[in-house]
């Protein structure tokens, strides 16, 4: 893609995510799912990657995604519309990698994912979060191994990449890269974000918007 290509499909996205973004429902169970009419985005990442923060960041709202109280609290499938009419749906997946939760719930959850990632026909692409601070942990890779299997291919975001040293930041993007390469599924290049600063979302919004095929 050129840049004059990049710089017009991320124009395209800001004027689409300015307009119409709204929630749609909350889903616990699979029978729960919204029908299958649009392409769908999901997010997924370890509790208090700062998911809630990204999606508010793309979208341009303060509280489209509201970001729980206690980590890993949210269990469901939360999905946001986007578009007039509907163009394409975020999915908000629940966050994994919660330690005090109950074994029935971590149960629940894996069910509830792994279910819904296998069997969507509209699911385009998933965006794993990564904290840019703490690269790839175990739960994270469990996470892409869970993926890979499902044949789902994914994007790894590093997220509050502005907490970081540059050299830092550069050496986490380049073990991430390194690591994503010998996955299946995933895009071997690494967004790099901060919510906070606005830094990478015009990028990332773009190729949300490129996934979705609209």
């Amino acid at each position: 893609m050129t840049e004059e290509q990049q710089a017009e499909l991320e124009t395209r996205a800001a004027r689409l995510f300015s307009g119409r973004v709204d929630f749609l429902l909350s889903a616990p169970q699979l029978k729960f799912l919204p029908e299958p009419t649009v392409p769908e985005i999901a997010f997924c990442g370890r509790s208090n990657v700062g998911k809630s923060s990204l999606l508010n960041a793309i979208t341009g709202r303060k509280a489209i995604a509201r970001a729980s109280v206690t980590p890993g609290r949210t269990q469901e499938l939360n999905f946001f519309e986007v578009g007039e009419p509907t163009l394409f749906r975020l999915v908000d997946m629940p966050g994994y990698g919660f330690a005090k939760a109950p074994l029935k719930v971590v149960e629940r959850w894996k069910s509830l994912v792994k279910t819904y990632l296998r069997g969507r026909p509209v699911l385009e692409r998933t965006l794993v979060l990564v904290d840019s601070r703490h690269g790839l942990k175990d739960v994270d890779r469990e996470m892409m191994k869970m993926l890979d299997e499902a044949a789902v291919t994914y994007r790894v975001v590093l997220t509050k990449a502005d907490k970081l040293k540059a050299s830092d930041l550069a050496k986490t993007v380049e073990r991430v890269e390194a690591e994503a390469k010998k996955h299946v599924a995933a895009y071997p290049q690494v967004h790099v974000t901060s919510a906070e600063k606005g830094m990478g979302i015009a990028e990332l919004r773009a190729a949300v918007l490129a996934d979705t095929g609209v």
